[in-house]
């Protein structure tokens, strides 16, 4: 039963993601606040299903890709349904966003073209950009505007996604769990990499 609970956890996230949707659709009273607590119940869910995988000892190759897509279904809906609650925002900054959306979108292009096969990086850069994006998201839901929150969560989302996009390039083989561009030498002449035990898998 205990080997069950990370993908339980993972599973939770579409739900969760859901129902994010549903609330912003219908603007439920209070759904600034019910969004930001669903938010960050995703994210201790993302961190969680991972800690215990690793502990379980299942973390699998096979697990840690399912965990990258259903990430991105949990924040593409939820990213959605903050900024359709905020259209005036997005339209004023339509730039910024476009520009992170197409650095994501390349990644995965390159990634498909070359390996035939999704992201599954799980990169520090981009595990701290999900924490500023969750941050300037909370900003955006209950204040309606974001400043510094959006200005830092621009930054380092335009660079971790060039670092992302940097190491599928210089990869030879296709791998999961890549901590930073660094490494990818390493990675690339077969030799074992040091890795964080929250961060990584």
């Amino acid at each position: 039963m205990m080997k069950k609970i990370p993908i339980l956890l993972i599973y939770s996230r579409i739900i969760l993601g859901i129902i994010i949707g549903i609330i912003a659709y219908l603007k439920i009273e209070y759904y600034p606040i019910w969004i930001s607590i669903l938010m960050i119940t995703g994210l201790l869910t993302d961190v969680f299903d991972g800690i215990i995988a690793r502990k379980l000892n299942i973390s699998t190759e096979s697990l840690r890709i399912w965990d990258s897509n259903v990430d991105l279904f949990f924040w593409l809906i939820t990213i959605a349904s903050i900024f359709y609650l905020n259209t005036d925002f997005v339209i004023a900054n339509v730039f910024w966003i476009m520009s992170i959306i197409t650095l994501e979108v390349l990644a995965y292009i390159i990634s498909y073209l070359k390996f035939k096969r999704t992201i599954a990086t799980h990169s520090i850069l981009a595990k701290f950009w999900t924490l500023l994006l969750l941050i300037f998201l909370i900003d955006l839901c209950l204040n309606s505007s974001s400043i510094y929150p959006f200005i830092f969560c621009v930054a380092l989302g335009i660079i971790s996604r060039i670092e992302i996009i940097l190491i599928i390039i210089t990869l030879k083989k296709w791998a999961a769990d890549v901590p930073t561009l660094l490494v990818v030498a390493k990675i690339n002449k077969g030799v074992p990499i040091k890795k964080h035990k929250i961060f990584n898998g």
